[in-house]
């Protein structure tokens, strides 16, 4: 095969994974989903300067351990000594940058996961392409072959469990009244990431049996997220139903919005009817209406944990629009 055919081929086996699994994050923001711009910036901060920034910095801090370790030891020690904290940082940037500039998008622990996961996802699928290519270029399609099933497939997940924890870090942070856990967990959230990554790139570069370990601690990680993650869901849930019943008595809500709003399935059933029933422009009125609602009651948990004016107002506002949204709702 020709250069530009494994070149594209590596493209197509790195994005068609990552496509699958970032619908699949996607879908797991059931009552908010993020702004779709946000989402695309921090997957395209990991899959663009991400990655030459890593490559950068991974270089330029190697260097020192060649020149003192040799050639051999040193490009096997520097995947799990500099690049874990390397690219962690640098996949943390994006978090930060969220939660300094847009942090009234992180309403809760899952939006931290979503934001984090996404970012990893744009990381792992170029730094994929770059190993497939090279893959193939020292061993030839069977090892490129290998290569793909093991990076894209079984560790496919891993670049966005690592960052994913610095974002759950932060968005806990951001919802705490206390002082020191909106310092140091971010903090712990980075170092998570840092280890865990450490620990993937450790056990991998010994190989053989140890490749078992990097396979349990991975998958390990990934259902530790996954628990997190229903968590996270059900706690939201929870959140609408308390703030969103006492919107029912002050007359924001009528009993059956309240009934829907509150329930992802009986959302996504009355979508799906009105899309059917009344076409696209009234399908997308009722996803405006949910996602209101579901933001008055992120708000209202905010203003409860921090008693500020913005929260209030934002209150105020949100009631004026849903109660006009409501009015063209069945």
């Amino acid at each position: 095969m020709s250069d530009l055919a494994i070149l594209l081929l590596s493209i197509l086996a790195a994005a068609v994974p990552t496509l699958l699994y970032v619908g699949i994050i996607y879908w797991v923001d059931r009552y908010e989903k993020e702004p779709w711009w946000l989402l695309v910036a921090a997957f395209l901060w990991g899959a663009v300067p991400g990655i030459l920034i890593a490559l950068f910095f991974n270089r330029l801090l190697s260097a020192p351990l060649l020149a003192l370790l040799g050639s051999d030891l040193g490009m096997a020690t520097a995947p799990w000594l500099i690049g874990p904290p390397v690219e962690e940082s640098i996949k943390g940037i994006a978090l930060l940058a969220i939660f300094i500039f847009w942090r009234s998008e992180i309403d809760s622990p899952l939006d931290g996961i979503i934001y984090g996961a996404i970012v990893g996802m744009g990381f792992a699928m170029v730094e994929n392409v770059f190993y497939f290519v090279d893959t193939f270029n020292q061993g030839g399609v069977e090892a490129w072959g290998v290569n793909i099933v093991l990076r894209a497939l079984v560790f496919g997940l891993n670049h966005a469990l690592f960052s994913s924890f610095a974002g759950l870090s932060i968005a806990i942070a951001r919802l705490s009244t206390n002082r020191q856990i909106q310092i140091g967990l971010p903090i712990l959230g980075w170092a998570t990431a840092v280890f865990l990554h450490f620990l993937h790139n450790f056990t991998v570069t010994l190989g053989n049996v140890f490749i078992l370990l990097a396979l349990l601690f991975d998958w390990g990680g990934v259902v530790l997220i996954l628990a997190i993650i229903l968590w996270a869901v059900l706690q939201e849930r929870r959140w609408l139903r308390q703030y969103l019943a006492e919107e029912v008595a002050l007359g924001t809500l009528t009993s059956h919005q309240f009934l829907r709003a509150s329930s992802g399935r009986k959302r996504t059933y009355y979508l799906i009817q009105t899309f059917l029933e009344q076409g696209v422009r009234a399908n997308r009125r009722a996803a405006h209406f949910f996602l209101q609602c579901s933001q008055l009651a992120y708000a209202k948990h905010h203003w409860k944990l921090f008693q500020d004016e913005k929260s209030a107002q934002e209150i105020a506002m949100l009631r004026q629009e849903i109660v006009a949204l409501g009015s063209h709702m069945r």
